[in-house]
Order: C-alpha cells, then sequence, then structure tokens
C-alpha cells in the first residue's frame, strides 16, 4: 500500500502516512488490529555518552605530533617543516573532535572557532614562510566565509521556518562574495585579470538561491519537490 499523497510505501496496519500524515485508505485491503511498528508510548533509550572514541582519536593526534616533532628535531635541530603538520593535527582536532567533548555541543560556538583555528593556521603559515598575504587575503577570505557560515548555523538553530530562505540567502551571499575574492587574489597576487571568472559561481550560487526563495515562497512547486525527493 503506498501514500496517494507523497507515494511513500506504507505497511497494512499504518492508519496515515508517517511523512506527510495522510490518511491511510485502501478498499482492497483489510487492516488487522496489530500494533504499529513505533508504538507512539515507547521511546528509544537515550544512549550513553561516550569518551571512549575521543580518547583513543586524542591520544593518537598527540602521539602523531610529537613522533613528528621528534623526527624533525632529530634532523634539523629545530622546528621546520613539523610545524605544518601540529598546525594541521590542531586544526583537525578542533573541527572533528573537540564538539564531541560536549554532551550537546553547540555549532554556533564552535562553527566561529573552527575559523579561528583555520585563520590562526593561515597566520603561521604566512609568519614562516614570509609571506605578505595573510592580511590582504588570507584573513578578509576567512573572516568573510566564517560570518556566512556563522549566520547560516545561527539561523537554523533559532529559526523554526524559512530554512530555504536561509539556505537560498546564503548561496546568494557566497555568490556575491566571489567578486570580492577575485579582487583580493589581483591586488595580493598582482594576479592579471585576462577574464571575469567570479561571474561563473556568481550567476550559478544566485540562481540555485533564487530557486530555494522560489520554492520557500511558493508552497505547491515545495510540495511537488517534497514528493519528489522525499524531503
Amino acid at each position: 500500500m503506498y501514500c496517494v499523497y507523497c507515494g511513500v510505501k506504507l505497511a497494512d496496519t499504518e492508519r496515515c502516512c508517517p511523512l506527510c500524515g495522510t490518511e491511510a485508505i485502501h478498499p482492497d485491503i483489510l487492516r488487522e488490529d496489530a500494533l504499529p511498528l513505533y508504538p507512539c508510548h515507547r521511546t528509544p533509550a537515550p544512549q550513553v555518552h561516550s569518551r571512549v572514541s575521543q580518547i583513543v582519536v586524542t591520544t593518537f593526534l598527540v602521539m602523531a605530533l610529537l613522533i613528528t616533532l621528534m623526527i624533525d628535531l632529530q634532523f634539523h635541530s629545530r622546528i621546520t617543516w613539523s610545524g605544518f603538520v601540529a598546525g594541521a593535527l590542531f586544526v583537525s582536532y578542533v573541527l572533528f573532535v573537540l564538539p564531541f567533548w560536549f554532551r550537546r555541543p553547540n555549532p554556533v560556538i564552535f562553527v566561529p572557532c573552527g575559523f579561528a583555528a583555520i585563520g590562526l593556521y593561515l597566520l603561521y603559515i604566512d609568519l614562516v614562510t614570509g609571506g605578505s598575504w595573510f592580511l590582504s587575503f588570507a584573513f578578509p577570505v576567512t573572516a568573510c566565509i566564517g560570518l556566512i557560515a556563522t549566520a547560516v548555523v545561527v539561523l537554523l538553530k533559532y529559526l523554526r521556518r524559512g530554512r530555504l530562505y536561509v539556505i537560498g540567502g546564503a548561496c546568494i551571499a557566497l555568490g556575491a562574495f566571489m567578486p570580492l575574492l577575485e579582487f583580493l587574489i589581483h591586488i595580493t597576487f598582482d594576479v592579471p585579470r585576462f577574464a571575469v571568472w567570479f561571474m561563473y559561481p556568481l550567476i550559478a550560487l544566485a540562481l540555485f538561491g533564487g530557486m530555494l526563495i522560489f520554492l520557500a515562497i511558493c508552497r505547491p512547486a515545495q510540495q511537488i519537490m517534497e514528493r519528489k525527493f522525499f524531503l
């Protein structure tokens, strides 16, 4: 038996579609008085938060860091390439390990922390290599993308509706950032402007973001997409 509204396959004991809530009616099927697959008065027991995996990953990263530093100091008597490895391990830890130490990690806090860690790593690379591209390129790029990502996370977390507006607006904002990105590349690395390449991602992101906003405004079109892709 299938839902007449969204096409989801239903069990013979289902009274309504679990996806869209449409009443399940089939004249040729006589439903038995059986318990549903997931009784409404039962909830799955919460899983116990285990820190074993976090401890194992942290230990592995610390060991990798110590081994890298020992090898570098043994051959060069100072920190050379091991600093890049240490920075990469630090960024990976902040992004993928640190949030799981908390029972309910708040992305509003950890997303900016992740971009801050990336910025510090880029600053270290700039200082070690003697470059002059951090303030004119890496910092504004990391800051702009971090602000967009943080705004999206905050809106998605604290707004119950309007997710399509948020994602569509983020795509348009990211597309609007493309001209600035090309300008920063031009003034920082003295790249000749043979072609205006930012138009391609700008148009693509603007069209995709506009489509999402159109779906948010037009309810029938949104329902068609939900039935099509089971969203």
